[in-house]
């Protein structure tokens, strides 16, 4: 088994922004060497001779480190429409936005990029036909952008199924039902990003079953401490294991029967700006890192 713990980058945002700062706390106080990078700390958005001189720093970081950036990610400041919003003018320029991340992505030599699919306004979502415009016009962004990929040197694209409707994936079935409409006409697969902690369907609530059902077609997924019916994303620290649902070896027992003999589990935790909260965060990271390490060693 090929079982991989990484982390993604969310975590530094707007605290440890500084590439030799998290690339230290990821590699030499947590023990790490994967990571998903998102999009957060190093925007497209921002201007190219920016970017650039970031991108020179953070290679320099991960390299001194030891790390590997698995994948590149959208994160929460770019948990917005982009391929499914209202206006045309606005789809093009996400995907110019989207174009110049693989650009980024490839300069890490990550294997895959991946985000959510899109998210729809409520008045789309509520009109059948622009619902499933909107719906055919992302997957076909998604083949567009798949054959930048491609020249690119990407194995495969990544989705995240999100917790409703019009943020989309919120079943298994509509899951499934995405990516096979991007494989037809994709230059390379579109993959899942699970998150074993997303609070989904009503109907489907229970982490495992989703692991089960698509554990073989998730190559990266994110693990973070929850109970039900919630998306905490809290640590897997004593305090939270003791009542939550997310237990290692039962992530572990589902993915193995789903198929699945290659994986980065990738810790998504977030602390949110408390006072209580705010001096634990390198802390908290470190135990859900000892953790995990009963479950997966490299």
């Amino acid at each position: 088994m090929a079982y991989r713990l990484g982390i993604n980058m969310g975590f530094a945002v707007n605290k440890y922004i500084e590439p030799e700062v998290w690339s230290y706390i990821v590699a030499e106080e947590l023990g790490l060497k994967y990571v998903q990078f998102t999009a957060d700390l190093l925007n497209p958005f921002w201007p190219t001779d920016y970017t650039d001189s970031q991108i020179k720093r953070i290679i320099a970081a991960k390299e001194k480190h030891g790390i590997t950036i698995e994948s590149i990610f959208t994160g929460a400041l770019t948990r917005v429409n982009h391929f499914m919003h209202p206006d045309e003018d606005a789809r093009l320029f996400w995907m110019k936005w989207f174009e110049r991340l693989l650009e980024i992505g490839a300069a890490f030599e990550a294997s895959s990029l991946g985000s959510h699919f899109g998210i729809l306004t409520f008045d789309s979502y509520d009109h059948f036909i622009k619902r499933e415009c909107l719906i055919e016009k992302a997957v076909r962004a998604w083949q567009k952008l798949s054959l930048r990929a491609k020249e690119l040197g990407y194995k495969y694209l990544l989705f995240e199924p999100m917790s409703v409707p019009r943020e989309m994936g919120n079943t298994v079935a509509d899951t499934l039902l995405l990516m096979e409409r991007v494989n037809s006409g994709s230059s390379i697969p579109m993959y899942c990003c699970l998150d074993i902690g997303h609070a989904p369907d009503p109907d489907e609530r229970d982490p495992y079953p989703w692991i089960l059902k698509l554990g073989s077609v998730s190559p990266i997924i994110h693990v973070q401490q929850t109970v039900l019916n919630r998306s905490n994303h809290s640590p897997f620290t004593a305090e939270f294991n003791s009542n939550g649902i997310i237990q290692g070896e039962r992530v572990l027992e589902a993915l193995k029967a789903s198929g699945n003999t290659d994986a980065l589990l990738c810790l998504e935790i977030f602390h949110r700006e408390h006072f209580d909260t705010e001096f634990r965060i390198i802390e908290d990271l470190k135990e859900s890192v000892c953790y995990w390490r009963n479950f997966v060693s490299d």
